[in-house]
Order: C-alpha cells, then structure tokens, then sequence
C-alpha cells in the first residue's frame, strides 16, 4: 500500500499528521507493506529566506489572535506524540530550500532517509527555531541523516531537487489539495488533515482490506 502524504516542513499540522501517522502504523500488522512518500506543499510561497516574526504573519494572514489560537491547541496536541512545539523560537522563512532538499536526498537515498530528514527539518523548524533556509543548516542536516556533505552542499547551492517540488505541487492542484497535510492512499482515497491515531489506523485497515479483498 502506497500512501503519498503532501506536507510542508512549516506546516505544524503537518509535523502532528506524520507523528500521528507513524504512531497509527506501529500498531498495524501490515506496517511492512506500506511505502510513505513524502511530496512537497507550500503554504507560503512568499516567505523570503531572510526570518521574520511567525505571529506576525500568521495574525495578518488569518486575522489577530489567530496566532495564539494556533499554538495554544497545538502545543498539547503535539505532547501526546512527542512533538515539543516552541513556537516562539520559530521563525517565517521559505520552505522552497528545504523541500527542494528532501526531494534530492529521496533520489539520492530513497523515501526513508527522505522520511528522516523531513523529520529532522520539522524538529529544526518547531523545536529549535533554527533557520530552515540557511544553506549551512541544510547541508548538516543532510550529512546528519547519511548524505555526502559535497553532494549535498552542490544540491544545495543548486537547487536540486526544485524541478520535483514544482512537479508535487502540480500534483496537488490536479488533486484539489489546497490544505495539508493530505494522506492520498493508492492515488484514489485522501485522509485529509491531522486525523486522530484511531482514524488513520482504522481508514488504512479498510484500505488494506478492501485490496485484499479485490
């Protein structure tokens, strides 16, 4: 069972959805056939590398207060998963870099060192409020999950990799994926959103099933 999940690494729901997710697959006995590819989503393509305050642009995007609204759900939430939400210590910058990356290392090392650098960015980005668009910070990260530090610096300085970020976003508009994250089972069945543990575990086991059965 292939399951494409369209996520942006700024995206805190979508940091809970892959824990969740993660968390739902533990207790499947058929975990070991499911394939996870990770494709790319921006949810603000205007951000700029150069860091500016996140409440600021989150209360002038949906309206004052949104911000703290935001966090204050969210940080529980992420508790329950292991997740430690610091969102003051996060910082608006552009996710095009560190998508970009993801996807060179998924052609480089495949999906799970992929699924492992996405994890990392997401703890960089929610945890540490490192600056997710610096090329330095990148190539670490990249070097920390198995990538050759020359390889990744030249992806970097390069932008590899942005050719298959583009392609995932047409992939979301030929969907009518306009929030994430978005679990797209088998190419025919969307989880949309952050569901609860239970949900997801139930909605695969279904999906699982009915292959089975078919």
């Amino acid at each position: 069972m292939r399951i494409d999940v369209w996520s942006d690494v700024v995206c805190p729901w979508c940091y809970l959805g892959k824990r969740r997710l993660e968390v739902a697959l533990e207790g499947l006995d058929f975990a070991d056939e499911v394939e996870v590819r990770w494709r790319a989503f921006q949810l603000d393509p205007t951000a700029t590398a150069e860091p500016k305050d996140l409440a600021t642009a989150i209360d002038r995007k949906y309206g004052p207060g949104a911000f703290q609204g935001m966090t204050g759900r969210l940080v529980p939430l992420g508790e329950e998963v292991g997740i430690d939400y610091r969102f003051d210590l996060a910082q608006r910058v552009t996710s095009l870099p560190a998508l970009s990356l993801v996807a060179w290392v998924e052609s480089e090392h495949g999906p799970d060192t992929a699924a492992q650098l996405h994890d990392r960015l997401f703890r960089a980005y929610f945890t540490e409020g490192a600056n997710i668009a610096d090329a330095a910070n990148l190539v670490e990260w990249a070097v920390d999950v198995g990538a050759d530090r020359e390889l990744a610096g030249e992806a970097v300085a390069t932008g590899t990799g942005r050719d298959a970020v583009a392609s995932d976003l047409e992939g979301a508009a030929d969907r009518q994926i306009t929030g994430v994250p978005a679990f797209v089972i088998e190419d025919s069945f969307m989880i949309p959103g952050a569901q609860d543990v239970d949900t997801i575990r139930n909605l695969l086991t279904r999906m699982h099933e009915r292959r089975a059965a078919s």
